[in-house]
């Protein structure tokens, strides 16, 4: 498991998700890249770990490594539901605390959007934004807001015009990074990335 140091206690990896399926319809609810993202961060009181997936037993070693530099404690935190991934044998192997759908820790601040279904994590010390499904990595760089077909299944009746205005508060952080489980992340002038995937056509 490659861990991809970001930031002082930021933390990125990427692992093939066990549910991942070839050959779904373009933009599709089936449609996201094998490779999913995960986030470990040193907050104050421990290891905090966001929407974590092992690639099998191989993944052990490396996440033993960072238990062992900045827990012993260590939270779980998922961003939507459809995350649970590995979430439970995490917090089963390090005695973990595995939190509900958008809980927070100390240095960690939830951002619940509103009949979104999910909660992203604000890291304002390394300035850094953790999205689960409702933002993704757009083709060629950069951000973009999920597909309507992604929003269907909420009962409110969702719309991705509709999502880009619950989002758009987060233009008042100071975002640098953003990091997506679906596509590659923004490393660099976060704030700027998220504006133009909330003001595209």
């Amino acid at each position: 498991m490659d861990v991809k140091a970001l930031a002082p206690g930021l933390y990125r990896w990427t692992a093939r998700h066990p549910a991942w399926r070839p050959g779904a319809p373009p933009d599709s609810p089936g449609d996201w890249p094998p490779a999913v993202g995960c986030v470990a961060y040193a907050a104050a009181e421990g290891l905090v770990l966001v929407d974590p997936q092992l690639p099998a037993e191989d993944g052990w070693p490396a996440l033993d490594a960072l238990v062992a530099e900045h827990g012993p404690a260590v939270a779980v935190l998922t961003t939507i539901r459809f995350h649970g991934r590995s979430g439970e044998r995490v917090a089963e192997r390090y005695g973990g605390e595995r939190l509900g759908v958008g809980a927070g820790v100390p240095g960690v601040e939830p951002i619940p959007l509103a009949g979104a279904d999910e909660t992203l994590f604000w890291l304002p010390r390394v300035r850094a934004l953790i999205a689960g499904d409702r933002l993704i990595g757009a083709a060629g760089g950069g951000l973009r807001v999920c597909p309507q077909p992604w929003l269907d299944y909420l009962p409110g009746g969702l719309t991705v015009a509709e999502l880009r205005d619950r989002l758009r508060p987060l233009l008042e952080l100071s975002v640098e990074l953003v990091l997506v489980s679906h596509g590659e992340p923004v490393l660099a002038d976060g704030a700027a990335a998220l504006a133009g995937a909330l003001d595209a056509p």
